[in-house]
């Protein structure tokens, strides 16, 4: 009788975190705006990752801009807004990505070049947009400023580094 009280004083004890209102055995996942894709939410869970490697080797090498699987895509859906109705940057706990990311201890490291909001929408100076690549992102000074011009002027550099 007295295993079965322990026992069960066990089993109570290692379930109670998932009875809490901020516990969970999943991460709660923003609910989507738009239609649910083709594929279905579990194909998107498990390949999504691939698929935007794909579609980015489409874009980068290959120079086809209407992939399926860009950032921008997933930013017409999956855009969670705040109190005054504006898309959170990865910054906030809120955003799409972070919510299964953090859960699994998976850093998003596509932000630090690819903005995090959708396009139309004021990001922090920090953050970085879709094909500017990653010198935005470095701390910014007057001489920043001067050599980012430069490189977008100079035609000779433009298509140099596009080589």
């Amino acid at each position: 009788m007295r295993l079965v009280i322990l026992i069960t004083g066990l089993l109570l004890t290692a379930l109670s975190p998932a009875w809490g209102q901020d516990a969970a055995w999943a991460p709660a996942v923003p609910k989507a705006s738009g239609e649910p894709h083709p594929e279905g939410n579990a194909y998107m869970r498990r390949w999504h990752m691939s698929m935007m490697k794909h579609d980015r080797d489409l874009t980068m090498y290959d120079g086809e801009r209407g992939v399926n699987a860009s950032i921008g895509e997933c930013f017409e859906c999956h855009a969670v807004k705040d109190e005054a109705g504006q898309p959170v940057t990865v910054a906030d706990e809120r955003h799409f990505c972070r919510s299964c990311h953090d859960y699994a201890a998976v850093k998003v490291d596509c932000f630090d070049c690819h903005r995090s909001t959708p396009e139309g929408f004021e990001e922090p100076p920090h953050q970085a947009s879709l094909g500017r690549g990653i010198l935005p992102t470095l701390p910014y000074s007057a001489q920043m400023a001067q050599v980012l011009e430069y490189l977008r002027a100079s035609p000779t550099v433009t298509a140099e580094a596009r080589e």
